[in-house]
């Protein structure tokens, strides 16, 4: 994958940091830069590719979106995770979760699966 395409991440950011493979779909990293654009803010990942042996994914009866290269999680605080939200919708992005655990802890997931889902954490 050309990286240089995305001017506003770093590959380093979306590595699995189990593994450090790194799978992400041009597909997904196109949708995500036009979202930071029109987001025009950082967007801190919090988590982008996990390999189908991270041990989240492992526990998992099968590997999601972020074993696919189509999903990350943003970390987020205040008001921005409902900008982000909204930004996502009307993007097209398919799957949004979002914790609340803490303040510190924060973010939303965003993916590109071929379904509509919004959640919480």
């Amino acid at each position: 994958m050309d990286w240089s395409k995305y001017p506003n991440f770093k590959k380093s950011e979306f590595d699995c940091r189990e593994s450090g493979e790194n799978r992400m779909t041009a597909e997904f990293m196109d949708k995500l830069q036009a979202l930071r654009i029109r987001y025009g803010k950082p967007m801190r990942i919090t988590s982008g590719y996990r390999s189908p042996r991270h041990s989240i994914e492992a526990k998992k009866k099968q590997p999601g979106t972020h074993a696919q290269g189509i999903a990350c999680d943003v970390g987020v605080m205040g008001a921005d995770a409902l900008l982000l939200v909204r930004l996502a919708l009307d993007m097209g992005f398919t799957g949004i979760g979002v914790s609340q655990k803490s303040t510190g802890a924060r973010f939303i997931h965003l993916d590109i699966a071929p379904r509509m889902a919004i959640w919480s954490y």
